[in-house]
């Protein structure tokens, strides 16, 4: 067993390349592990690819386009860490507790809202777009 004074100086990333390589690879592992075992997730992959593709032909600025796009990679990525949130909670313990809960409900709370702004983007972006 490692001694715990030199756990987290033996994780720190020395740099360089190999810094870059290992990032990347973390990354995806991120992404395999969140397509594979997370439902919420593969739920919103199922609308952000779609509509990823959509916006790229929406006849609208490129400034309008970014900010289509954009918004539903937020979903992923708020995504993302309200599932990390949830790991790391379930990790420590999976004893139901009022912290947990509150560390959990925030991380919903976190992902509707960010639904709710791609929803108001879109929306806003496809009226200006299309109003008779």
């Amino acid at each position: 067993m490692q001694d715990p004074k030199n756990y987290g100086e033996t994780m720190k990333s020395k740099g360089g390349l190999s810094r870059l390589i290992n990032a990347l690879k973390y990354t995806w592992d991120g992404l395999k592990a969140a397509a594979q075992h997370e439902e919420a997730f593969k739920q919103e992959l199922l609308v952000v690819i779609p509509l990823s593709v959509v916006a790229w032909f929406v006849p609208v600025s490129a400034v309008e386009r970014a900010l289509l796009f954009s918004v539903l990679q937020l979903i992923l990525i708020v995504e993302l860490i309200n599932s990390a949130i949830e790991a790391n909670t379930d990790h420590i313990s999976l004893a139901r507790h009022p912290l947990a809960k509150r560390a959990k409900d925030m991380g919903s709370a976190a992902v509707f809202l960010t639904i709710l702004i791609a929803t108001v983007t879109w929306a806003a972006v496809l009226w200006q777009k299309f109003r008779s």
